[in-house]
């Protein structure tokens, strides 16, 4: 798959009171509008009959009609539940639960295998709970868990900490569950891909372990639906947060393909968190940034709008009349290109800078955990670990390069040489011991270290790390003390000189080797280390998200160049200055390179900084007649352009 075409499609609902005529005009209109893939919920409800027998006449029509137009189709498995489940449960209720379940694959699967339109199974629609389910099975499951969890020895100099069992049964619950669905289908099917769509990204993916999940499936996807899942952001930001969200479905895919399962394909009325229709520009835009993300394709939620039920008459890019609305044909422009140019965008690969933003889980299941209440400050809320990463990522995005977006469990600590590698751990507050040695390493062997926020203030088990701070020979200093200070407060930097705004906290430092780069009224308030080859800048206070909150990165992105070094200036491409609201990213296919750029800001002209100065630029797509020469782009409001340099 990873040398496979980038496919375009749409899921097709299919539920009782369609025809087979209708079913047929649906795969007509994908056809037509050079879309090749589709998702089907298989809806137990729909093919089980009360008397216990099996009637698949109405989903044997998808399929014939998929054969007939070319359609690869991928099969989501919905076992029976309530009519007014939209998503679908997401584990088990009771032994006898589990047992339907498996009954039901047995016959779905075997029944649907033979059809030469499937390409593959997703046992489960968007896994992830955020809390442990209270039924029968799951109880069972977590009990047997804690028995087989290793006992702790008591000892004087361990301190009591908090319980995070459910945190982590959850974690391994979920992996333990998807696995078996896999196994299950396996059974019956052993050709099949495996394809997964966990969802709310920002929110849930603390309980989301793709490493493991790499070991039974074909490929990772997700949902991004801008209504459910973008909470964290303003609608002008969604380019951002689909480009955050791809980044984080590539670095969990790893050696595995990835696809976007479902993106937001028309109107939502009642159902979503935010009530809103996609543009044709925005989907132009969600489109290309899961592209330049090194995805093998998105699927829309959904073609045609069911009838009934929640999301009734919702979501689709057909309009009522089965027509293509102007959504969908934005889509259907973007399809055809890639379809006109196989070679180009199969073998495409995203152009890494090197540059990487790291969470870790227990952060966020830390800052969970101590919610107290009161007023409410976005440093030390629910959001605030993840809304941190988030701010380094949009100024990186905005000086127009590319930031992987990683759990520390992802990132790669065994290579000899990091010189072009930079690590931003911003707010993360726990930083398990088992990465204690693994970061050093990192920066010994020449990598850049930028640390904002109270990262490290606690280990995994919320236990606060400054008494015996385990970072001081790399960080080259401690912390004092924390100050609550203020919602919007600055620091000011001696080098660079610069004012950084910051949030909440004010952290002060005891130097112990670390070159002093911020002080206020004798105190230290910011650091420089030289650790081996490398060195690490820290801030103890919340300079990034001061930054998103002010809505203003401009001082940041000077930071970001000073600490980052090297990182930067090996990126290919890039915005010669810092483009407030924009985004681009860079993909090599053989001998070409592609820069993706998405203007969310005012029409404008700008500069690149790229090594092909002397090579003629070809525009490959411009949805608002954007153009380029030389080092000048020019391009509109919402505009979204695909630029080639063949080298």
């Amino acid at each position: 798959m990873h040398k496979q075409l980038p496919l375009i499609g749409a899921e097709i609902f299919i539920e009782p009171g369609q025809t087979p005529e209708e079913i047929d005009v649906w795969f007509k209109r994908l056809h037509e509008c050079g879309m090749k893939v589709t998702r089907i919920r298989m809806f137990e409800n729909y093919m089980h009959l009360p008397d216990g027998n099996w009637d698949f006449t109405l989903f044997d029509h998808a399929f014939i009609a998929a054969e007939k137009y070319g359609i690869q189709i991928y099969a989501n498995l919905f076992p029976a539940t309530s009519f007014t489940d939209v998503g679908g449960f997401k584990f088990p209720r009771d032994q006898e639960h589990l047992d339907s379940i498996a009954e039901y694959i047995k016959e779905c699967v075997s029944h649907f295998k033979e059809f030469s339109s499937l390409v593959g199974w997703v046992p489960l629609n968007e896994p992830g709970s955020g809390t442990l389910p209270d039924e029968p099975f799951t109880r069972q499951k977590f009990a047997e868990w804690k028995e087989a969890q290793p006992k702790e020895t008591f000892d004087f100099q361990k301190y009591e900490h908090l319980d995070f069992a459910e945190e982590r049964f959850l974690l391994e619950y979920e992996t333990w569950f998807l696995k078996w669905l896999t196994e299950e289908i396996k059974k019956f099917d052993h050709e099949g891909d495996i394809h997964i769509n966990n969802h709310q990204i920002f929110e849930n993916v603390a309980e989301y372990n793709f490493p493991e999940w790499r070991k039974f499936l074909s490929s990772l996807g997700g949902s991004a639906h801008a209504s459910w899942h973008f909470g964290y952001f303003s609608r002008n930001q969604y380019a951002l947060a689909m480009s955050a969200n791809s980044e984080i479905l590539r670095s969990g895919a790893g050696d595995i393909p990835w696809l976007m399962t479902e993106l937001q394909g028309g109107n939502n009325i009642y159902s979503g968190f935010e009530a809103m229709c996609p543009t044709p520009e925005e989907i132009t835009q969600w489109l290309w940034i899961t592209l330049a993300t090194e995805s093998k394709g998105s699927i829309f939620w959904c073609l045609n709008p069911r009838m009934s039920g929640f999301e009734a008459g919702e979501w689709a890019l057909l309009n009522f009349q089965n027509e293509p609305s102007e959504r969908m044909k934005a889509a259907s422009d973007i399809a055809n290109l890639i379809n006109e140019n196989t070679q180009l965008f199969a073998n495409a690969k995203v152009v890494e800078s090197g540059i990487s933003i790291l969470y870790t889980r227990e952060s966020l299941w830390i800052e969970k955990k101590l919610q107290t209440g009161g007023k409410f400050y976005e440093g030390r809320n629910i959001g605030g670990v993840i809304k941190s990463a988030i701010s380094w990522f949009e100024a990186i995005s905005e000086m127009g390069i590319q930031a992987n977006f990683k759990e520390i469990s992802e990132f790669d600590f065994s290579a000899s040489d990091y010189s072009n590698q930079t690590i931003i751990l911003s707010h993360q507050i726990s930083i398990p011991k088992i990465y204690h040695q693994s970061l050093k390493d990192f920066v010994s062997r020449g990598g850049k270290l930028i640390v904002d926020g109270l990262t490290a203030y606690y280990d995994e088990n919320a236990v606060c790390m400054f008494k015996n701070f385990p970072f001081k020979d790399l960080f080259g200093s401690s912390l004092q003390e924390v100050k609550m200070t203020g919602n919007i407060f600055q620091i000011e930097l001696s080098e660079p000189k610069l004012s950084l705004y910051a949030h909440l906290w004010k952290g002060t430092l005891s130097l112990s080797g670390a070159k002093e780069l911020s002080l206020d009224n004798q105190e230290v308030l910011a650091c420089k280390n030289t650790f081996g080859e490398g060195s690490v800048f820290w801030a103890p206070t919340l300079i990034g998200l001061a930054a998103r909150l002010n809505n203003d990165y401009q001082n940041l992105y000077k930071l970001i160049a000073f600490a980052a070094g090297q990182s930067i200036k090996s990126v290919p491409i890039r915005f010669k200055n810092p483009q407030p609201g924009m985004l681009m990213k860079i993909m090599q296919s053989g001998n070409s390179y592609l820069a993706i750029i998405i203007n969310k800001s005012e029409d404008t002209s700008m500069e690149l900084i790229n090594q092909f100065n002397y090579k003629t630029p070809n525009v490959l797509f411009a949805n608002k007649g954007g153009f380029a020469s030389k080092n000048t782009v020019q391009i509109s409001m919402e505009e979204t352009m695909v630029i080639q340099w063949i080298v």
